[in-house]
């Protein structure tokens, strides 16, 4: 790594601050702190960070409302933390834009796998935008303009979308499996994800985040469809077109 990466810590208690900053310094990172919104808001539009936990229960400041605002001016990978019982908050958070979360109390070895698993899918990213530009691959389907290489997810009028990495990632590997069922596990797995339980519905958070940005009418879904048993299908005809369909049709 040629430049030390930087994490941002948004937590209002001391204790687990100083906790969440020690591993992430025994990992490598170059670790800030905050414990209010202002100060964390601060450092994201000063700082180039490579990472932010943020709390949900960030004292007298509401963390899903940080989260909104981060997402507003960041692309930043950012881990929530939430309690064991927030289970509404988790749905919430991911929904708006959270990349993943760590459930208090936790364990040094969850926290590390979670970064870790949201690092990997960022790497995957910025390998491919650092491709050549003839290698960028445009998906269309259903009116949908879909870049991947460049996190752009463009609806039915042009507008971009605001899709997080976390979206892309599992909008690409339905892009490249149309018409095939793919189980929690396989999208779990293909995701790079930690391993999960029955009772996790990280899959299924994502899936009816992703559903809100590209369905025609998210309440009744005709692309992303729910394969009862095993999992979702992505059910409609993608087209995948690159840089050099164009100098084939122009020949």
């Amino acid at each position: 790594m040629p430049e030390q990466a930087t994490a941002l810590v948004v937590e209002d208690d001391e204790k687990i601050r100083r906790v969440l900053r020690n591993v992430l310094e025994d990992d490598g990172f170059a670790v800030l702190e905050a414990e209010d919104a202002d100060s964390a808001l601060g450092y994201v539009e000063t700082q180039k960070l490579d990472l932010v936990t943020l709390d949900i229960q960030l004292g007298k400041d509401n963390g899903m409302d940080v989260l909104r605002r981060i997402r507003a001016v960041s692309g930043v990978p950012v881990i929530m933390v939430t309690g064991k019982d927030d289970v509404i908050d988790r749905v919430l958070g991911l929904e708006i834009g959270a990349d993943d979360y760590i459930t208090k109390p936790f364990h040094v070895r969850e926290v590390l796998a979670r970064i870790h698993a949201v690092a990997r899918r960022y790497a995957v990213i910025e390998d491919q935008q650092e491709e050549p530009a003839i290698d960028v691959q445009v998906y269309l389907m259903d009116g949908l303009t879909i870049v991947p290489d460049r996190m752009e997810l463009l609806d039915r009028n042009g507008n971009d979308c605001g899709s997080t990495t976390a979206d892309m990632a599992l909008l690409k590997i339905f892009l490249e499996r149309p018409n095939r069922a793919l189980s929690r596990d396989q999208l779990m797995d293909l995701i790079g994800g930690v391993e999960w339980s029955p009772l996790d519905r990280t899959i299924d958070n994502q899936v009816a985040r992703l559903r809100k940005k590209i369905e025609r009418n998210p309440a009744a879904p005709k692309l992303i469809k729910t394969v009862r048993g095993v999992g979702y299908m992505l059910a409609c005809d993608v087209k995948l077109f690159q840089p050099e369909d164009v100098g084939s049709k122009s020949a």
